[in-house]
């Protein structure tokens, strides 16, 4: 049993990354073998729109047929028993890296027939862990549910289960006295990152020890 996490923040060891390891030790406990992937480390492009993918009785027929850095790991994907996504939330969305990578991965599974049903051919695990500045409270005031919710039903369609975390109101910097961010009060943050973080962490690993079982 594998369960991958994919990794879209550019930094390897913060919130994002600290979560999904959390994820991926609750996986490990239950007897998955494991592995995280950053995907800032490699270079690739979004979906390039050349329907290879789509082709009757194409080479591509349900694979992406770019051949760059990614195309391993969409190999990996293919053959995990349960998928983990993590990005921080840039502009009240996903990082642009993994919204290149989900274009590369949902696609070629994504048939072009009246209900937009999968030819993955089995159901997994899937899920995503999500990283913010905003409070719960904004997140519900600027309705990023909503912004989410698309790639959200993707990959649900596609793969037959999803689940989500959010992670407020997270501890961005270790010294906020070097930027320009009055926006944010830092001892609060920091009552958020002693208490609040670690529940989430918990949370995380739930999920990974959810993602085992079920897988």
């Amino acid at each position: 049993m594998k369960i991958l996490a994919i990794n879209g923040s550019p930094r390897k060891n913060k919130n994002t990354a600290t979560l999904l390891n959390k994820a991926l030790e609750g996986a490990t406990l239950h007897g998955a073998d494991t592995e995280l992937i950053h995907l800032y480390d490699y270079n690739y492009k979004g979906c390039i729109s050349c329907f290879a993918c789509k082709v009757k009785n194409g080479k591509s027929y349900g694979k992406c047929n770019l051949n760059d850095d990614l195309t391993p790991i969409l190999e990996k994907a293919k053959k995990a028993d349960g998928i983990i996504l993590g990005s921080p939330i840039y502009l009240q969305g996903i990082t642009g890296v993994m919204k290149s990578f989900l274009e590369r991965l949902i696609f070629p599974y994504l048939k072009y027939d009246k209900n937009h049903s999968s030819i993955f051919g089995r159901e997994i695990p899937t899920g995503f862990i999500y990283t913010m500045n905003v409070t719960n409270d904004q997140m519900k005031k600027f309705d990023y549910n909503g912004n989410l919710k698309f790639i959200e039903e993707d990959m649900e369609r596609i793969f037959g289960m999803f689940e989500s975390l959010a992670v407020n109101d997270t501890y961005q910097f270790n010294d906020y006295s070097k930027y320009v961010v009055t926006a944010f009060d830092e001892e609060k943050k920091a009552k958020v990152r002693r208490e609040q973080f670690p529940i989430d962490c918990q949370k995380a690993f739930d999920m990974g020890v959810r993602f085992a079982t079920n897988a």
